[in-house]
């Protein structure tokens, strides 16, 4: 059983109160504490919604015009063979998923979506949805694999602004099954189409980060120490206009930035050294801390996730991801596109919270994932067999086929650089990590990895995409040199 922690405070208008802002590896969850007064009015958040469509077999649907595309025959389907929704009008939504009840069982086959555009009423062409997305996930055994509440999920995909929808899932024919070496398999039960529409960007967006990773310095210098094991606590403006939730979540960065503050500002080497804990007389290989949209920044709805923390021991190495929901996102946009991950994750595939612990968009700003705190050790679900002393990041895009910009792999760098340094880790360096049980390693097995790692090499994926894997050397190599190595 691994050490998990799971810690929430409170807020009222007459009093602060105090937050550990760093905590013991071994400490046991602990529920949040009821508030003692009314809490201020929160500012409006973002609002979002999902609407879940449960699919049918094609063959009782027939095209409506004769430019639809067209379903197998009653003859040439069954409900476990293929099921879909045809041109379906619906809610504005601008991400698309699909889910099926069982957590454990696979979709072996195929899910593909067209959209119609708001306002032009164009359909789009067929696009592919990725199948093989139970790797993303809590390991098992785990209290959010064990919920209850997880559902079996494909990859979800950015469509942009739409209010129509049209799907088709096939199972693999008898000639892929063979191929494949695997049994016929119907598809999963409770086939449900997800659309989710992110809500509206914050009112307040944050600014910019540039690609050397430097904001405008809007956060008072203050000491971190990331990887105390005693708790250092901190006093909790009474007076932020926040809820109690988003309240909870910005707090446990309060040593970084203000209560609220839509980012993190950046330091220089110097700094982030001189706010690192590193062992007596032992030189801090701690890199640059880049500038980092919070959560409250790219608008995380803070009443979505559990409200409870659960952290691991230590940060031991980094899986690189790509987020696989396309590359027809711009870099403005990529909020939103969080927005929907978020909600995908939680509220239709069945997470405690997002699952990645950082997010890195395509003009290489890097975004607060997984809530907890950004120095800390937050336990993530993105690597499954290797959540425990590991953190996730996700590249926003699909990078199977197409090259990663330059400014998210520099990210990439930069990111590792100074959160692996907060706990020792050489960017270059091998780690052994035991597995969890994952479909490339049984649980148990000790394995060596590179302490920056690709999700495939924890897991037979293709993720992160094999263009943005050939990277990691460079990336690898940089954040070493950004350490001082």
């Amino acid at each position: 059983m691994r050490a998990l922690l799971a810690t929430s405070i409170g807020v009222t208008c007459a009093a602060a109160l105090t937050l550990p802002l760093a905590v013991p590896g071994s400490a046991a969850p602990t529920p949040a504490p009821a508030t003692a007064a009314r809490a201020p009015a929160a500012p409006a958040e973002p609002q979002g919604s999902t609407q879940s469509l449960r699919l049918r077999p094609l063959a009782d649907a027939e095209p409506r015009a004769s430019g639809d595309p067209t379903g197998p025959t009653s003859s040439q389907s069954s409900p476990t063979e293929g099921q879909g929704l045809l041109q379906r009008d619906s809610h504005r939504f601008s991400l698309v998923g699909v889910v099926w009840d069982d957590a454990d069982a696979e979709l072996h086959g195929t899910v593909q979506v067209r959209t119609r555009a708001t306002g032009t009423g164009r359909w789009s062409g067929w696009q592919d949805l990725e199948t093989h997305n139970t790797d993303h996930a809590a390991d098992s055994g785990s209290d959010e694999r064990e919920s209850g509440a997880v559902r079996g999920s494909t990859a979800p995909l950015w469509v942009g602004d739409s209010d129509g929808v049209d799907v088709r899932v096939r199972a693999e024919d008898d000639s892929a099954r063979s191929r494949s070496g695997t049994d016929a398999a119907p598809l999963p039960a409770g086939l449900r189409v997800e659309l989710v529409d992110p809500g509206d960007d914050p009112q307040e967006q944050p600014e910019s980060v540039t690609p050397d990773g430097v904001t405008p310095a809007t956060a008072t210098s203050a000491t971190v120490t990331p990887v105390s094991t005693s708790p250092q606590p901190g006093a909790l403006p009474a007076s932020a206009a926040l809820g109690l939730a988003a309240a909870e979540s910005s707090a446990v960065n309060a040593d970084l930035a203000p209560l609220g503050a839509t980012r993190i500002p950046a330091l220089s080497k110097a700094e982030s050294e001189e706010q690192a804990v590193v062992a007596a007389s032992a030189k801090p290989y701690v890199g640059p801390r880049p500038g980092i949209v919070t959560r409250k920044g790219w608008g995380a709805d803070e009443s979505l996730r559990e409200r409870t923390f659960a952290y691991t021991s230590t940060v031991k190495a980094a899986f690189v991801h790509h987020s696989a929901t396309g590359n027809n996102y711009t870099c403005a946009q990529a909020p939103s596109v969080l927005r929907g991950i978020y909600r995908y994750h939680v509220k239709s595939s069945g997470w405690r919270d997002f699952g990645y612990n950082f997010a890195i968009d395509k003009c290489g700003t890097i975004y607060e994932g997984r809530a907890g705190g950004v120095t800390k050790a937050v336990l993530g679900a993105h690597t499954l067999g290797f959540n425990t002393n590991t953190m996730g990041i996700a590249v926003l895009g699909s990078f199977g086929s197409t090259n990663p910009p330059a400014a998210a792999v520099d990210a990439i760098a930069k990111l590792t650089a100074w959160k692996l340094g907060l706990f020792g880790r050489n960017p270059k360096g091998k780690v052994t990590l035991v597995s969890g049980g994952s479909g490339k390693y049984a649980k148990g097995v000790s394995v060596k990895l590179n302490v920056i790692s690709g999700h495939r090499d924890g897991f037979a994926t293709e993720c992160p995409g094999i263009r943005l894997y050939n990277k990691l050397g460079a990336a690898r190599t940089t954040s070493a040199k950004l350490q001082g190595r």
